[in-house]
């Protein structure tokens, strides 16, 4: 996640987030926000920080209208409850130090550490002029502080590779030192939490931060600055060269791991398409060539893909495995041309969602979603927005199974928010909230959310947010009307039931967090200019609100953090405060909700709930979403109490008749807008679908409709006609039968001369006969394929990541094995 806040005397803070994930797509326990504060000295022009890429606006005079107004609801605290808080607040004022940046991490899963590194941004030159860094400890979720610089020898810490967390409570510091005189790199390791370190000497330069194995923390990856790939399987106290020649690298299922590489300069090699594609599944002893002539790859859920130049004429095309890279194809995009690009928005081990760009400028395309071999992809949305900067509103809801939110650019040029409740196969505009009146002027009453498209020009400092454990909570900044209005100012809304139904919670944009697993919500008012110093917080999902002085001091806000999982009834807020002296100092302040909310929950305080349900009279179809029904078990809003950390989602599936809402509209077809049926594109000749699969034909004979990715529907709508699949050799036809048995004399060829003669006249009418067949196959598929074969040029395609993180490009995340956050230029991008 970012945030850009512009505040008095010249101070800019950044926040950056970068979550380290599993293979499964679900946090480790550890988490990392980057706090970025940068002084500049008016009177001399200095500031001292390494030149970023950083986006500004310039603020202007235009100030934002209110959006349609409505009603929210403030509780008073009681005397009681505000000595509580007083008394369970902690603030930490870390004096005297003068960084520039603070990289705030979680180690470990319910540990209560955290490691603060705080670190001045400066050039490898000035190593030797003063650089430092100071590495502060605390064992308590923040509410107090330890100077443990001491442990890491007071060594300067590279700020851009920050502090990296793995399984359990693995931690990984990289030293800043030049490489001039220095023949490798150095790095720290804990495995205690940071309770103590370990020196370790590199015998290479790092090129960016270690890789861990998503579940073994003692394998490690690391790219030198040379292209040479390594390999640690002690935690880093023994390295080994597995490759030299390697440009990037991702871990895939269980201990593959996959990397490109070229026998020349790796730079030309990737610019001409020359890169191998290599594969070691036992740890770097063995190496096997997927594919040649690659420019980049990537993985993502249980899908590797990778582009190729097939001819130095032709565009690149991407080929899809789901099987670690023993089979591939090539992907079959629909009514695809050479100027798009391809953005990956979400996958699983059961599909993709994949953006494709309309040619030219137009700021959207269409998104399609794959079959489960990652190589059918049928239409799921048209005009979806992906602006000027490669960034698109997509966001899975967690809370709710088979939810996806994102915005359209309607042909009016306004932009329009879109829901999805089964995972892409139908999409509609949100409800209006139930709080909020639009007036008679408005034609169309509905909530629109901003995106990464809003947060990325300042309109609004956080993504929506939900969480797999909160069921069915979704906090947003929107506004109320016919389209997204950049005119006004953003509120904040919530939704209860997945993004169903909404109201208007908080007027203004706001930094919110989830805590106790959907128990409580936390909330502070972005001040573009000003300072903070109060928290607003809900115990019954945004319906009342609280407000707590924190401080006595206001400071500048930077950020708002908790112990990832939601799980926690703490959070800390961050920010910086003007000193006499004219340096500011960092401070934390940790709030302490346990004390507060004491009792815990128990069996009357919950209620069970029936997911997706509409109340629509079809009692036995209300409820059913990608073919199963689902009761949670979840807190009732007036309970007031404490879920607690042994919380787990509790709920109950019975599957359900399947109907064409458990469909897709297979490749080639889409969904008739008066009927809902899926029907053929005009252009297609027939019902018959022959591709090249790992050097097969597979012909596919497909009654326009396939199954959604993970439904589990039973019975119910069958499509007349099943789908077939007939597999042969690329190119020939199917063998016929065995010949009947005739009872007609048997003709014998006996002398050398007759059996030469009957060799000739069957190899000669064998060639006849194979030409022929190859040129009608050719002929054939010309007039089938004639406006549908795609063709793709495949230099600007992105995974985008999951977790409220800016798109990340996919050698950024490939090569960091996804995750980390990052900003690159659209010639980084894939080719």
């Amino acid at each position: 996640m970012i945030w850009r806040l512009v505040v008095l005397s010249g101070m800019c803070i950044l926040l950056y987030c970068s979550v380290a994930w599993g293979r499964d797509g679900r946090s480790r326990g550890g988490r990392t926000v980057t706090f970025r504060r940068t002084q500049q000295d008016e009177s001399q022009g200095q500031v001292r920080t390494r030149s970023r890429r950083d986006a500004s606006t310039s603020s202007g005079a235009f100030k934002p209208s209110h959006g349609h107004p409505f009603t929210s609801c403030r509780l008073s605290l009681t005397p009681a409850e505000h000595k509580v808080l007083d008394d369970n607040t902690h603030e930490t004022g870390f004096n005297g130090d003068d960084g520039s940046y603070v990289i705030l991490t979680w180690v470990g899963d319910g540990t209560g550490v955290v490691l603060v590194l705080s670190t001045i941004s400066a050039p490898i030159e000035s190593f030797y002029d003063g650089g430092s860094s100071r590495l502060y400890r605390s064992t308590d979720y923040g509410k107090s502080f330890h100077d443990i610089s001491h442990r890491i020898n007071n060594t300067f810490i590279r700020e851009e590779f920050g502090v990296s967390v793995g399984p359990g409570s693995s931690v990984i510091l990289t030293a800043d030192i030049p490489v001039v005189d220095h023949p490798g790199g150095i790095i720290f390791t804990s495995t205690d939490a940071g309770a103590t370190f370990k020196f370790i000497q590199l015998p290479f330069h790092l090129a960016q931060p270690i890789t861990y194995h998503f579940l073994n923390p003692d394998y490690l990856v690391a790219l030198s600055i040379d292209g040479s790939l390594w390999l640690s399987l002690d935690f880093g106290a023994k390295w080994t060269k597995v490759h030299d020649g390697v440009h990037s690298f991702s871990w895939g299922s269980g201990i593959d791991l996959f990397f490109s590489c070229s026998q020349v300069d790796t730079v030309e090699a990737e610019e001409r398409g020359d890169l191998q594609l290599k594969r070691t599944k036992d740890l770097g002893k063995t190496f096997t060539i997927i594919h040649e002539d690659i420019y980049s790859f990537g993985y993502i859920g249980a899908f590797l893909f990778f582009s190729v130049m097939e001819d130095t004429r032709s565009p690149r095309v991407m080929y899809f495995s789901s099987d670690q890279g023993d089979t591939f194809s090539k992907a079959l995009l629909p009514s695809a041309s050479t100027e798009q690009f391809y953005s990956i928005l979400d996958g699983d081990e059961d599909m993709l969602f994949m953006h494709v760009d309309n040619p030219g400028d137009t700021f959207f395309g269409t998104m399609y979603t794959s079959d489960d071999r990652g190589i059918l992809f049928s239409k799921s949305l048209e005009r979806h927005l992906f602006d000027g900067q490669r960034k698109s509103d997509f966001t899975n809801i967690t809370s709710l199974r088979g939810v996806y939110l994102t915005n359209k650019l309607d042909e009016d040029g306004r932009i329009r928010s879109v829901i999805s409740f089964n995972r892409g196969g139908t999409w509609s505009q949100l409800n209006k909230p139930e709080n909020v009146e639009c007036g008679e002027k408005v034609k169309n009453c509905n909530l629109h959310i901003h995106g990464e498209h809003s947060r990325n020009n300042r309109i609004v400092p956080m993504l929506p947010l939900s969480e797999p454990t909160a069921i069915g909570l979704v906090i947003a900044h929107g506004t109320v009307g016919d389209s997204l209005s950049s005119s006004q100012n953003p509120d904040v809304f919530v939704s209860s039931d997945g993004g169903y139904n909404w109201r208007g919670t908080l007027r203004g944009p706001h930094h919110y967090s989830i805590l106790d697993s959907g128990g409580l919500i936390v909330a502070v008012e972005a001040q573009r200019e000003g300072q903070v110093k109060t928290i607003k917080f809900s115990t019954d999902e945004g319906q009342c609100w609280k407000f707590y002085n924190f401080t006595e001091q206001p400071f500048f806000f930077a950020g708002l953090d908790s112990e990832p999982g939601t799980k926690a009834m703490n959070v800390s807020v961050w920010g910086f405060r003007p000193e006499e002296d004219g340096q500011p100092m960092w401070v934390a302040v940790t709030i302490d909700f346990q004390s507060l909310i004491t009792r815990e929950c128990n069996d009357e305080d919950y209620e069970e709930w029936l997911a997706h349900s509409t109340d629509r009279g079809d009692s036995e179809r209300d409820g059913c979403v990608l073919g199963v029904k689902e009761t949670y078990r979840r807190l009732k809003k007036q309970s007031v109490c404490r879920n607690g950390r042994g919380h787990v989602v509790r709920k109950k599936q019975s599957p359900c008749l399947c109907t064409r809402e458990d469909y897709l509209c297979d490749y080639d077809y889409y969904r008739h807008v008066n009927t809902s049926e899926c029907v053929r594109q005009p252009s297609s000749a027939n019902k018959t679908l022959e591709i090249c699969l790992n050097g097969e034909e597979d012909e596919l004979l497909t009654t326009g409709y396939r199954k959604v990715p993970s439904d589990r529907c039973e019975g119910g709508f069958t499509p007349q006609m099943a789908e077939q699949t007939v597999i042969r050799p690329c190119g020939v036809k199917p063998s016929p039968g065995p010949p009947a048995r005739s009872r007609s004399p048997v003709t014998h060829f006996d002398t050398p001369r007759e059996r030469l003669v009957l060799i000739l006249v069957c190899t000669g009418a064998g060639v006849i006969v194979l030409v022929a067949i190859i040129s009608a196959i050719l002929a054939v598929r010309r007039v089938v394929y004639r406006d549908r074969t795609p063709v793709y040029r495949f230099s600007n395609l992105q995974i985008q990541d999951d977790d409220n993180c800016i798109t990340a490009d996919l050698e950024s995340a490939t090569s960091s094995n996804g995750t980390a956050c990052q900003q690159d230029s659209d010639d980084d991008l894939i080719g």
